[in-house]
This record gives C-alpha cells, sequence and structure tokens, in this order.
C-alpha cells in the first residue's frame, strides 16, 4: 500500500478543493445562463449597443440618455438580480459607515452578449444616511437604475466651469425607489448625488468612457460642493473640492 507524505496528500487535497470550487462556479453561471429570460439578454444586448454607438459618435449624448431612460424603463428587474447573482453578492459584502461601497462583478456569459462590453459596470451599497457624494463628469456618459430601497436624487446642469467654481442649475431633486433610473451626460444632467433613505440601498451604475474624442478634459469625475453660493435665476455658485473633502461633507 502506498503511503501518501503529508506534502502529497495536502497538494491532492488542496487540487481537489479547486477543482471543486471550478466547477461550482461554472455550474452555477450555466444555471444562471439557462435560467435568464432572452428578454434580459436582449436587453443587455442593447445597451451595449448604444454604448459603441455613443461612443463611436453615432449617437449624441442627450440622445444616448433618452434611449437608455426608454430602456432602463422596460427592466425585467427580478431576472437581471439572478443574473447578476445579486442576492450572493450582497450577502458577501459589508457596507462602509462612510460613503458608498462599489461592489465589482461580471456577469455570466451567455449566447448573444459580448465578453467585452464597451461600458464599466459596478454596484453602490450604501446605508441609510450615505451618499454616491456629489460629482460631475468629464468625457463620460452615465446611467443608474435603482435595484432596492429609497434614495434622494439631485441632479445639476453644469453650465460654466471656473478654476475654483462651477456654475450649475438644479434640475431634479426627488426620491428615487426601486427600478427607477436617471442618466448623467456633459450636457446634460452633468452633475449628480444620491443620498440613502432606507437601509440598505443598492444602485446599478454603468458608465462608458472617452465619449468626445479630442476634449482636453480628463476623462473622470470632479467634486463641488452644491450649497454654494446661490446667484440669480437659481443658479449656484458651487466650489470645487478633493474627494476626501467631499466625502468628509456628504460621504
Amino acid at each position: 500500500m502506498q503511503t501518501l507524505s503529508r506534502r502529497s496528500f495536502t497538494k491532492q487535497a488542496l487540487g481537489s478543493l479547486l477543482t471543486y470550487s471550478l466547477l461550482e462556479t461554472a455550474c452555477r453561471n450555466d444555471l444562471f445562463a439557462d435560467e435568464v429570460k432572452p428578454i434580459t439578454t436582449r436587453w443587455l444586448a442593447e445597451l451595449e449597443t448604444l454604448g459603441q454607438e455613443v461612443k463611436n459618435q453615432e449617437l449624441r449624448q442627450v440622445e444616448w440618455q433618452q434611449k437608455v431612460e426608454e430602456l432602463f424603463s422596460k427592466v425585467d428587474l427580478p431576472d437581471l438580480l439572478r443574473f447578476m447573482d445579486f442576492d450572493r453578492l450582497v450577502k458577501n459584502t459589508k457596507l462602509i459607515d462612510h460613503g458608498a461601497r462599489s461592489i465589482r462583478f461580471n456577469f455570466p456569459a451567455v449566447e448573444g452578449l459580448p465578453k467585452n462590453l464597451v461600458f464599466g459596470k459596478q454596484i453602490f451599497g450604501l446605508k441609510k444616511g450615505r451618499s454616491v457624494i456629489p460629482h460631475g463628469h468629464n468625457n463620460m456618459a452615465t446611467a443608474f437604475l435603482i435595484l432596492k430601497g429609497d434614495l434622494r436624487g439631485r441632479h445639476y446642469d453644469r453650465l460654466e466651469d471656473g478654476k475654483d467654481d462651477i456654475i450649475i442649475r438644479p434640475t431634479i431633486d426627488r426620491t428615487f425607489r426601486r427600478a427607477e433610473y436617471s442618466t448623467v451626460s456633459d450636457y446634460k444632467d452633468n452633475i449628480h448625488w444620491f443620498e440613502a433613505t432606507t437601509e440598505p440601498a443598492y444602485i446599478f451604475n454603468i458608465h462608458v468612457l472617452n465619449i468626445r474624442p479630442g476634449s482636453k478634459l480628463s476623462t473622470g469625475r470632479i467634486y463641488l460642493n452644491p450649497h454654494g453660493e446661490k446667484l440669480k435665476g437659481g443658479l449656484i455658485k458651487a466650489p470645487r473640492i478633493g474627494y476626501r473633502e467631499a466625502n468628509r461633507l456628504f460621504g
């Protein structure tokens, strides 16, 4: 009878565990792929097409916002949650006491959906009273879909950039509930701020980058304080601030 050394036994045991883990993951993904409704796959494929079109300047940013909002209004949210394995994601995620927790994930591979999507994606998880802090975007198109909970959502048009401040105009200030949505572009509702009013609250976010070729502005976020100087016509002179200050004030 052959006797296994401790090293050999450990190696074989680890190999078996790894194989089981891979099989378990593959089976879970196959099950999700089998269970997902065709409408969800088509929904995501349409979202991908819109992302490609806005990135290639075949679609204006404001048109992208309109079409994405139309698409979000048709989402089968329970099926999308199953597809992204939402319950498992949030079960293994601890929400933070300040600001929003960003949860990264991958969709399972299914026929009709590209492996490498043009849009980035994440889920924001928040405790009550915590925020996706007020910020705007450069060279980005972004959309939000509420997955769970209620949030106060505020948007502002970005009218004029100064060195130390930005002139903004409030456009939206209301409660966003499950399955509701909003969008952001360089040209409409560019500044946004979501504060959770129930716990927990989760938001699905997508973002398409580098949609203005030749732009002199660095792609990414800009942070500001919307509680700035009040101007005529309902405008606000909002000071530019850094991430740490924004998170301290609003997170």
